[in-house]
């Protein structure tokens, strides 16, 4: 139903209760006021003829009250009256004229208990009547002594009764017509009303519907609907300002929509029809790519960034079983950068399909799609390449064990996009500084970690020994005689020489330890969880494999070389790292001093 006749509905009924209230209350009036004029005109008339009867008793005329008795009956809108006497008067003056005995059981109970009583005979269609029954007592009071001629009547003993009854359809009639014309101006007050509440509120009620219209369309996200036709100057203004309104923010809403969504994946656009959704989600998937890219990008290492892209995966999106390998475009060489479950695929060995092919590769489609997986019959897998520069590519692979869980990780997958996209810059930016470092921090000639390496990482490594308690064995060694070679062979000779000692000690300490190429022909290293005797074996162990290293010269000539090997234990020795590596200089110079090609343990008397 339409809002203004829901008004006009609610208008008629409000006037309409209101004057039906107001004409029940005119008819309780009206008759409760015929019935009370009537009542005291009876009371009147009764009065009157009480007035009568004793004067002319005390007159001594009552014989003659006949004639004054049968003239009541002319009285207007009287139509009977009637007197009743008591049985003490009947004991004294007998019945009187036409039987003056009580006439029915209203006049008898009047008589007996001396109380007025009333009975209307109300009625709409037929003569309605009032009667009224009177009684008259007996008193000494006033100028009359009722006694006086009642002698067998006490004080306040019922003497008569006088009935009377009237008609009140003239009181009803009166009421009735007021009615009617009260009623028949409540109706042309009512159309008056209604014609001109029409008038004033239809344009602001009409322009109400509209924009109800409108409003519920623009709900629906649908903000195409516009007001039409407002009336009125105040409804054209207010229609005018909505439909600027709404297209403005239709207009916006489709060129944030439009813009906005370019910075996700192609696979992630929302296709709800409400543009004004499509930017709320828009905005919330971008603000947490947003909060996603600021917190990796002060991430130390990018180690970091994959853990806190496997914390997206586990925590945003709910895939718990998962592994990222990186791929490198140009070696086709695999490496497991984070891991979440067990690797069940043979991606070092056989490849990756995925990024092969450049597709995602989803095993609920094609069962044993990827060679490199030939064993996965029981779980189903994606692997989801993601191109991370010309050089690399990242590969995520998804295990899951039931269907609804394939459906939802399939759903995710542009949401991993976006995350992937938005820590594509980052991890370049980290794989560049690490290439960087390690470049910085790698002798080019060797390949052993340098002395810079060592200057950034002394303090850490001092700081970890002292938390873990643990020692490491400090050595410093270098070529006997190295001097001669490159002055007899020439540098590159003595360059051969050098990398022939880097090859020596990866091939003799562990990958926990460092070695590190101190200078020139000098070498320290470092054995991590390594006591007094383990470090002398492994010197030993070193200088022993050295000397019996053949040393290329470029020509028939092949030559050998040796070299001394200083040791200290830090922090047995001392409890600065920089002055362990002082400590087993001295040990060199003293290998040195007392013929070379021999390892030396650090004493304190060498200070």
């Amino acid at each position: 139903m339409q809002t203004k006749h829901k008004i006009i509905l609610f208008v008629i009924s409000i006037i309409s209760l209101t004057f039906f209230l107001i004409t029940i209350d005119m008819i309780y009036n009206f008759r409760n006021y015929g019935i009370k004029s009537i009542e005291d005109k009876a009371k009147a008339v009764a009065k009157t003829v009480e007035h009568s009867l004793t004067s002319q008793m005390v007159s001594g005329v009552i014989d003659d009250r006949e004639l004054f008795l049968s003239q009541l009956k002319d009285i207007p809108n009287i139509d009977k009256i009637w007197l009743s006497r008591s049985q003490k008067v009947i004991d004294m003056y007998g019945k009187g004229f036409n039987n003056e005995l009580a006439k029915d059981e209203i006049d008898q109970e009047v008589l007996k208990t001396g109380e007025t009583k009333k009975l209307i005979n109300d009625k709409i269609f037929s003569q309605s009547t009032y009667r009224i029954t009177i009684p008259y007592k007996a008193t000494r009071k006033g100028k009359i002594d009722c006694m006086a001629c009642h002698t067998n009547a006490n004080e306040g003993d019922t003497l008569g009764a006088i009935s009377i009854e009237m008609s009140i359809d003239d009181s009803k009639q009166i009421g009735i017509r007021t009615i009617t014309d009260t009623l028949l101006i409540a109706l042309v007050l009512m159309v008056v009303i209604i014609i001109l509440l029409n008038i004033i509120i239809s344009p602001f009620l009409s322009l109400f519907d509209s924009i109800k219209k409108v409003m519920n369309k623009a709900q629906q996200g649908d903000y195409s609907y516009r007001i039409q036709n407002p009336k009125g100057k105040e409804a054209k203004d207010v229609a005018l300002w909505i439909n600027g309104l709404l297209e403005k923010l239709e207009i916006t809403l489709e060129a944030i929509d439009s813009k906005i969504s370019i910075f996700l994946s192609e696979h992630h656009k929302v296709t709800d029809k409400d543009h004004l959704i499509n930017v709320k989600n828009t905005v919330d998937r971008l603000s947490d790519v947003y909060k996603f890219r600021k917190t990796i990008e002060y991430d130390e290492t990018i180690e970091d960034v994959y853990g806190r892209l496997a914390e997206v995966l586990k925590i945003k999106l709910g895939i718990k079983k998962f592994n990222f390998f990186e791929i490198n475009t140009i070696t086709k060489q695999s490496n497991l950068v984070y891991s979440e479950t067990k690797v069940i695929c043979d991606i070092f060995d056989v490849g990756c399909r995925a990024d092969r092919t450049n597709t995602i590769i989803d095993s609920t489609q094609f069962k044993n799609i990827c060679p490199a997986c030939p064993s996965c019959n029981t779980t189903n897998y994606f692997c989801v390449p993601y191109a991370i520069s010309n050089e690399l590519d990242l590969i995520i692979s998804i295990y899951t064990n039931t269907v609804n869980q394939t459906i939802e990780v399939r759903e995710m997958i542009p949401y991993i996009q976006d995350y992937v996209d938005a820590a594509k810059t980052v991890i370049v930016s980290k794989k560049l500084m690490n290439l960087l470092e390690h470049n910085a921090q790698t002798d080019t000639l060797t390949g052993l970690k340098n002395r810079k390496f060592l200057e950034d990482n002394i303090d850490h490594i001092t700081a970890q020994t002292k938390r873990s308690q643990i020692s490491y064995g400090v050595l410093l060694l270098d070529i006997d005689y190295f001097k001669m070679v490159n002055d007899t062979y020439g540098h590159d000779i003595g360059d051969n020489a050098l990398k022939i000692v880097a090859d020596t000690l990866r091939e003799n300490i562990r990958e926990t330890d460092v070695a590190i190429r101190y200078g020139g022909e000098e070498f320290v290293i470092l054995l991590y969880n390594c006591d007094e005797q383990g470090a002398m074996d492994v010197a030993e162990k070193i200088r022993v494999n050295f000397s019996n290293k053949n040393i290329p010269t470029g020509g028939t000539t092949i030559i050998q070389k040796t070299m001394s090997i200083g040791v200290s234990i830090f922090p047995e020795d001392t409890k600065e790292l920089d002055e362990a590596i002082k400590y087993a200089d001295l040990a060199l110079y003293k290998a040195k001093k007392t013929g070379r090609n021999k390892v030396i343990r650090f004493k304190s008397s060498f200070l």
